[in-house]
């Protein structure tokens, strides 16, 4: 898998623009998720190619049964609602591009709280899913955590 970052939910186009500066001289891929695409699989919009086939195939199949949704594909969270924050993905990046990311990003001045590396577990979550759980893990991190 080529390495690829995933933006989601950078309205502010400075912000943005900053971040991308960052990470331009990484080398590495950077795609910007549009809210329509939350509700699918984080493999899919990294761009796995077992979830690339997939998502083809189902979109195929969806086809021949006359425009009926299959229920995978139906996001579990409206997506017409607001997204609670910027949430940044790494995908395919290994334990020293990480930090070169992390610490471009730190050196660019731009705070991203919300931050995951792709893994076999979240794969298969769409963005609401996994922004909910990174955002569960800050908080206990953080000490805000109400058990």
């Amino acid at each position: 898998m080529r390495e690829t970052i995933l933006l989601f939910h950078f309205t502010d186009k400075d912000r943005r623009n900053k971040l991308m500066r960052a990470l331009l001289p990484l080398r590495i891929k950077v795609r910007e998720i549009p809210p329509e695409e939350y509700g699918k699989q984080m493999g899919y919009l990294a761009g796995l190619k077992e979830f690339v086939q997939q998502q083809d195939k189902d979109s195929a199949e969806e086809l021949q049964t006359e425009g009926q949704p299959h229920m995978e594909n139906i996001p579990r969270q409206n997506p017409s609602e607001e997204f609670p924050g910027e949430m940044m993905v790494m995908a395919g990046l290994e334990g020293g591009r990480i930090d070169q990311v992390l610490r471009a990003v730190r050196k660019s001045g731009i705070s991203v709280p919300y931050k995951a590396v792709l893994t076999a577990a979240n794969r298969t979550w769409n963005a609401w899913e996994l922004f909910a759980e990174i955002k569960k893990e800050h908080e206990t991190m953080s000490g805000k955590d109400t058990l």
